[in-house]
């Protein structure tokens, strides 16, 4: 993955284009939720884009919390500065060139810029992502008895969290742990944790939450259209 081919740089700021942002959520991460199709109404930047953008910008640390607080669209033009504010722990807000904000990310302990293991901890967070739908959400949707709305399916971050025992390592993995959903009338929330490991090893955790809407009671025949029209969506793109 080399992640300077998914965004643009002028100075302190960086911006996407839709056809970088869809490139990135389908080829990289193996996520074809609608909202990142080019054409998108509601389209936005991926999370994950976010994220490993800043890794790449920076480093990474210890204990890394991201709550997103808006979603970055082609037009969005977001200030990275050229360093990190001299304290190293704390929070950055990352801002647009309007003052919005966009991700608080919460930074503390030990940090490391080595570049193959960032890059590689950032490439297989990215990838893990792409399990979400259907092979975990599904069995959760079942289980809870809840489904996405088949015509307007939205599933978007919530936050996200790391936590790293050690910062090297090779044959960077994600490894489902454990996940739940929790509904609560349309809405509903679902955590995914995870194991990090490295040579097989567990070196860190972390889990992603997510926000879903629209929801409704569980209907098979009616899920397996959106899990059918998700994959013909892969297959197209990856015959391209």
């Amino acid at each position: 993955m080399n992640i300077n081919n998914y965004f643009n740089r002028d100075n302190d700021k960086v911006s996407f284009t839709r056809h970088q942002a869809s490139s990135f959520a389908k080829g990289v991460a193996g996520d074809f939720n609608p909202i990142h199709n080019e054409d998108a109404k509601r389209f936005c930047v991926p999370g994950d884009l976010l994220f490993a953008v800043f890794l790449s910008q920076y480093c990474i640390f210890q204990e890394m919390k991201i709550e997103f607080a808006g979603m970055v669209r082609d037009s969005t033009q977001l200030i990275f500065p050229k360093q990190l504010p001299k304290e190293s722990s704390g929070v950055f807000n990352l801002v647009a060139d309007n003052d919005k904000n966009y991700m608080d990310i919460s930074l503390s302990g030990e940090q490391t810029g080595e570049t193959e293991f960032v890059a590689s901890l950032a490439e297989k967070y990215v990838q893990f992502s792409g399990q979400t739908f259907p092979h975990i959400l599904v069995p959760l949707m079942k289980q809870e008895n809840a489904m996405i709305n088949p015509s307007r399916p939205l599933v978007i971050y919530k936050n996200m969290e790391i936590h790293l025992d050690k910062l090297a390592g090779e044959n960077i993995e994600l490894k489902l742990k454990n996940s739940l959903l929790h509904r609560n009338g349309k809405k509903g929330e679902a955590r995914l944790e995870f194991m990090i490991l490295a040579d097989g090893i567990e070196i860190g955790h972390g889990a992603k939450n997510l926000l879903l809407s629209g929801l409704r009671d569980y209907d098979q025949a009616e899920l397996d259209t959106v899990i059918d029209s998700y994959a013909q969506w892969k297959s197209t793109y990856l015959e391209k």
